[in-house]
């Protein structure tokens, strides 16, 4: 054993190692679909929440359109309304909680013969219409409904009618 000490003969090495970084293609894969999948939960649950609020002032309006209409037979029945004949107002319903909630109530009234009250006397009945339109317009100096603002996104509207007679 003459000569070189630590000289170990090694298989030959191929000219090109194996290409490696596959593993880290696969996991920025898997991160870009986990972020798209988190994009659109976040995405539903926004739309949820807006759904949800748009509720809420659907339901307010219903509630202030009932009321308006509350109002108006007062008015037509017993207040200032007497002849009722193309009357109209709108009430600010927004202004104790400031949802912006309008109620524009019009009142319109015929009078019709329905028979006799006694022979020769005509017994006169008095039809009154009730309209009242609740809706959340982005204008305070718009009545109900507003054209305008029927177009936004978070525009509510509801409408109520009666018809009551004497």
């Amino acid at each position: 054993m003459t000569g070189t000490v630590g000289t170990a003969l090694r298989p030959c090495q191929p000219l090109h190692r194996p290409q490696r970084g596959l593993g880290a293609v696969t996991v920025i894969l898997v991160l870009v679909a986990l972020a798209a999948l988190a994009a659109a939960v976040l995405r539903l649950g926004l739309q949820g929440q807006t759904v949800s609020q748009q509720d809420v002032v659907s339901t307010r309006a219903a509630a202030a359109a009932r009321s308006g209409i509350e109002w108006g037979l007062y008015q037509a029945l017993k207040g200032g309304w007497t002849s009722c004949s193309n009357a109209s107002q709108t009430l600010d319903m927004g202004a104790a909680d400031a949802s912006g909630l309008r109620v524009t109530v019009s009142c319109d009234s015929r009078s019709y013969n329905e028979g006799e009250t006694s022979p020769g006397v005509p017994r006169v009945v008095r039809l009154i219409t009730l309209d009242a339109v609740a809706c959340n317009s982005a204008s305070a100096a718009t009545a109900c409904p507003d054209a305008g603002s029927a177009t936004l996104t978070g525009y509510v509207e509801r409408r109520r009618q009666v018809h009551v007679s004497n």
